[in-house]
C-alpha cells in the first residue's frame, strides 16, 4: 500500500498542478455580479452567517476565503475568486485519484478527472466567488476514504469519510445526501457486526467537530431567538425557499431546460462513455459496498437537482457531474480492452476536450439564432452570451467598469435604487476604493450605511433633496411606485427619476 502511495503522489500532484494553471487563468480577477458579488461584499465585511438563512451561510467557505482576504498578494476580489480556483483544482485531482485506485489505470482516471474540469458549470463556478467547488474537493475526497475503507475495512478511513463529510455540511448542506447514504452504509456495518458501538461513538464525534461552524451558528441563532422550529428551517431551506427544496412537481419547460444544462456540460461524444459506465455500474461485482453507495448518491443528488425550482438550479447538478465524471471514467476502463489501445487513448482524450471548443462557439451560434438562455440582457459591459456560455472568465471587468461609471455618473449626494445583480459591484467600489461614498446605494439586498428609506412614502421628500437613479426600468428590478407614477430619463447607464 505504502508503494502504491508513492506511486500515485507524482500523477496526483501533476493534476492538481495542471488543473490549478487552468483555474487561476480563467479565474475572474475582480468583482463580479449577482450572487458572487453579494459573497464578495459579505467576505468585505468578515460576515459568516449572512441574511439570507442558515442554509445559505456556508460557513467554512466564508471562514477560507476570508484568511485569503488577508493575503497581501493582489486585488482583494481576485483572491477571493482563487479560492473557488484552488478549490476545483484539488477536486479535479481528488477525481483522478478516486478513479486510479478504483480501476487501477491511468487513462480512465485522466479521462474523469479532465471530463469534470471542463464541464461547464463546474468550469464556471471554478473562475467566480462561490461554494461549490470547495465542496466538490470534500466531496470526492469521502468517496476516495469510501473506497479505501470498503477494500481495506481499517476503521481510520471511515474516520476521515466522516469527518470530511461534517466538513462538507458547514461548506454547503448538499452534504446531507451523501451523508444519508454513508449512514445506511453504517447500519448495515453495524449489523454485520464489522463496526464496533466505540467506533461508531467516534464516527459521530467526528462529524459533529466537522460540521462544527454550521452547527455554532444553529446553536447561537436558537440562543439568540429562542425559536428552536424556526431555526431548523432556516438551517434546512434558508429564508424563502422551502417550497423550492421539497418541491414535488415538474414541468415539461424544467425538464427540458434541466435536459439542456447536462447536454451542455457534456458536449462530447464521450457521453457514450457515460451510458456503458452506468451499465458496467450495474454489472459489477467487485466492490459492491463502493458500488451501492456510490450510486446510491449519484441517483439522490440527480432527483433532488432535476426536480429543484429556483433560478440557479443548474449548479445543483454539479454533484451529478462528479457521478458522470467517474462513470465515463469506468466506460473507459470496460472499453480500454476491447479497442486499439493508443488510437482509442487519443480519440478518448480528444474527444474530452471537445467541450472546450463548444464554449468557445457557443455564444456565437447562440446569438446567431436568437437563443434565449434565460437571463437579462441588460446589464450594462455583460453581453449574457460571453458571459454564461463561456466559463472562463479571464479578463473580465464588466462589473467594475460598470459600478464606476455608474458612481462617475451619479449627482453629489445621489441615491441609486439598484437590484441584488449590480448591487455588490457599486458597494465594492463605493467601500474597497472609497469611491464616490456621497452616493447611497439602496437594494433589496444589501444597502450603503445610513441609506435612507425609498419607498412611495419617502420618495417625494427625498426627490426635492436630491437626485435619485435607478438601475435599470424593467418592472421586476424597479420599483412599482416609481414606474407608476415618476418618469425615467436615461442618463448615460442609469435612468433619473424625475417628476411626472
Amino acid at each position: 500500500m505504502e508503494f502504491e502511495k508513492q506511486k500515485l503522489t507524482r500523477p496526483y500532484i501533476a493534476v492538481l498542478l495542471a488543473a490549478m494553471v487552468l483555474y487561476i487563468v480563467s479565474c475572474a480577477p475582480g468583482a463580479l455580479w449577482q450572487d458572487s458579488g453579494l459573497i464578495q461584499y459579505r467576505l468585505w465585511h468578515n460576515d459568516i452567517e449572512g441574511s439570507l438563512g442558515l442554509a445559505l451561510s456556508h460557513p467554512l467557505y466564508y471562514i477560507l476565503a476570508i484568511g485569503a482576504k488577508y493575503v497581501p498578494l493582489g486585488e482583494f476580489t481576485h483572491r477571493v475568486n482563487l479560492v473557488s480556483a484552488l478549490a476545483a483544482a484539488v477536486a479535479v485531482a481528488n477525481m483522478f485519484l478516486l478513479v486510479r485506485l478504483w480501476l487501477g489505470r491511468n487513462l480512465p482516471a485522466v479521462v474523469a478527472a479532465v471530463t469534470l474540469a471542463v464541464s461547464h458549470t463546474f468550469w464556471f463556478h471554478a473562475g467566480i466567488a462561490e461554494t461549490y467547488t470547495l465542496w466538490t474537493a470534500l466531496f470526492t475526497g469521502e468517496l476516495i476514504m469510501l473506497l479505501q475503507y470498503t477494500r481495506t475495512g481499517r476503521v481510520d478511513d471511515l474516520y476521515w469519510l466522516v469527518l470530511l463529510n461534517g466538513l462538507s455540511m458547514a461548506v454547503h448542506i448538499l452534504a446531507l445526501i451523501p451523508l444519508f447514504c454513508y449512514i445506511v452504509f453504517i447500519f448495515y456495518l453495524l449489523a454485520g457486526k464489522r463496526l464496533r458501538i466505540g467506533d461508531l461513538i467516534v464516527v459521530v464525534l467526528l462529524w459533529i467537530i466537522g460540521a462544527l461552524p454550521y452547527e455554532y451558528l444553529i446553536v447561537e441563532a436558537m440562543t439568540q431567538t429562542g425559536d428552536i422550529a424556526g431555526t431548523l428551517a432556516s438551517a434546512a431551506f434558508g429564508t424563502r425557499w422551502q417550497g423550492a427544496v421539497l418541491n414535488t412537481s415538474l414541468s415539461m419547460q424544467i425538464a427540458g431546460e434541466n435536459f439542456l444544462y447536462i447536454l451542455f456540460n457534456f458536449p462530447t461524444p464521450n457521453i457514450l462513455l457515460f451510458l456503458v459506465g452506468c451499465f458496467g455500474l450495474l454489472r459489477m461485482s467487485s466492490d459492491r459496498a463502493f458500488r451501492n453507495v456510490l450510486l446510491g448518491s449519484i441517483v439522490l443528488f440527480f432527483i433532488f437537482a432535476f426536480r429543484y425550482t429556483v433560478p440557479d438550479r443548474y449548479a445543483f447538478f454539479i454533484p451529478f457531474y462528479c457521478g458522470v465524471s467517474i462513470l465515463t471514467g469506468l466506460g473507459t476502463y470496460l472499453l480500454q480492452d476491447q479497442m486499439n489501445r493508443k488510437a482509442f487513448a487519443f480519440l478518448v482524450l480528444f474527444f474530452s476536450l471537445v467541450p472546450v471548443g463548444v464554449y468557445a462557439a457557443a455564444p456565437t451560434l447562440a446569438r446567431r439564432i436568437h437563443l434565449n438562455i434565460g437571463t437579462r440582457g441588460d446589464i450594462p459591459y455583460r453581453s449574457d452570451y460571453e458571459y454564461f456560455l463561456r466559463p472562463w472568465k479571464t479578463g473580465y471587468t464588466g462589473a467594475e467598469r460598470f459600478a464606476r461609471e455608474a458612481l462617475d455618473l451619479a449627482a453629489e449626494n445621489a441615491l441609486i435604487y439598484t437590484d441584488a445583480t449590480t448591487a455588490a459591484p457599486l458597494l465594492l467600489a463605493q467601500e474597497i476604493e472609497g469611491k464616490r461614498p456621497d452616493v447611497k446605494i439602496i437594494s433589496g439586498a444589501v444597502n450603503s450605511k445610513d441609506a435612507p428609506r425609498l419607498d412611495a412614502q419617502t420618495i417625494g421628500q427625498l426627490l426635492e433633496e436630491r437626485a435619485i437613479y435607478v438601475v435599470c426600468p424593467q418592472p421586476q428590478y424597479c420599483p412599482k411606485f416609481v414606474l407608476d407614477n415618476y418618469d425615467l430619463v436615461q442618463t448615460g447607464i442609469l435612468w433619473r427619476v424625475t417628476k411626472r
